[in-house]
């Protein structure tokens, strides 16, 4: 037994010499392979200060359609929902009352006049006292004044559109007794609408008639409603801290209604500056920091300042310049110093993905 360990002993020996005076193969040294990075070039972009808000839509006009005496339909002249321009009769009362005294008056200026005319040669004849031409006279300004009293009574029973615009519901029928203050229908005037929305206080000093609103509803997704600042309140509302401000937005295919619900921007200012998108910034404590492609196609590291942020967008105020190559897909890939290989990013724009996004 000890024979065999001692032949093992000495062939492992004799293997190990064997290895050792082999001659040494060496493998190729790695190849760092370049990497890839997605980069953008640094341009001005046009951008906007924008404050958001929920508004609610309100009629150009309003007004509910009452009567002011109080007597019996005869006639409705419209229905649900119609168009109507400013003087269109919508409803008749009974009048049989008033064509009559109308016409009672107007008999009696008549028969006045005629009367008048008479004694006008008398009174100058000195047959007839001239108190009695002022007297003739006297009873044709009442008998005209007890006319126009009655013809008002006539117009008042002619229930007509104030101004032109759209019809709500019908709430009466032929032969209902109206009184005043009876809702018969409401009237709006929807070519224009009233936009209010409220603003948080603290824009007070960027709000101003004439700003620009833009405006999107719910049925209309696709839809974008422009619009002017033309108030704004007098008074912040203590509980909220906001001021309410009233836009007004044309309307020409009647497709907003009073009461719907609106989303609303509120232009500020436009203007021109650096945009990158949110992958492009490398926040380092309370510092941010950019990657970008030199001419020799290595990275390079830089600190930038920054100023509006938006969704998915950054504004770069200073440490770029128009023109170089912003790396914004492969930052975790790369390090300063690195050969890259340079893919450019899609020619998306600012307000394109602004779009999208608001759409989403």
């Amino acid at each position: 037994m000890k024979k065999i360990i001692l032949i093992l002993a000495v062939l492992a020996l004799a293997w190990l010499g064997y290895r050792q005076f082999q001659p040494q193969t060496s493998l190729p040294a790695k190849v760092k392979a370049i990497t890839k990075v997605v980069v953008a070039k640094a341009a001005l972009v046009a951008i906007r200060d924008e404050v958001e808000a929920i508004g609610t839509n309100r009629a150009y006009d309003s007004v509910s359609i009452t009567p002011k005496v109080t007597d019996r339909i005869t006639a409705l002249n419209f229905d649900d929902g119609d168009l109507v321009k400013k003087g269109d009769l919508l409803v008749q009362l009974q009048n049989a009352e008033q064509l009559a005294k109308v016409k009672v008056t107007k008999v009696k200026v008549q028969d006045h006049i005629r009367e008048l005319n008479r004694i006008r040669t008398l009174v100058t004849s000195q047959t007839v006292a001239e108190l009695e031409r002022d007297r003739l006279q006297t009873l044709i300004d009442t008998t005209r004044a007890e006319q126009e009293q009655a013809e008002a009574a006539l117009r008042d029973r002619h229930i007509t559109a104030p101004f032109a615009g759209r019809l709500g519901l019908r709430q009466v029928s032929v032969g209902s007794l109206v009184t005043p203050g009876t809702e018969i229908t409401t009237l709006d005037d929807i070519s224009r609408i009233k936009l209010d929305f409220s603003v948080p206080e603290r824009f007070i000093q960027d709000l101003q008639p004439g700003k620009v609103v833009e405006a999107r509803a719910v049925a209309f997704p696709e839809q974008v409603f422009k619009g002017l600042v033309t108030s704004i309140d007098s008074r912040v509302n203590p509980t909220t801290r906001a001021v309410i401000v009233r836009a007004e937005v044309a309307n020409p295919k009647l497709q907003l209604l009073p009461g719907m619900l609106m989303k609303v921007k509120l232009i500020k200012q436009s203007r021109d500056a650096v945009l990158l998108p949110e992958s492009a910034i490398i926040p380092i404590q309370k510092q941010h920091f950019v990657y970008f492609v030199n001419a020799e196609n290595k990275v390079e590291r830089r600190r930038v300042s920054i100023g509006l942020r938006t969704r998915g967008w950054v504004e770069i105020t200073d440490g770029v310049a128009l023109g170089e190559q912003i790396i914004i897909r492969g930052l975790l890939k790369v390090r300063p110093g690195d050969e890259v290989k340079v893919e450019f990013a899609e020619q998306f724009s600012f307000k394109d993905d602004a779009d999208t996004e608001s759409r989403v």
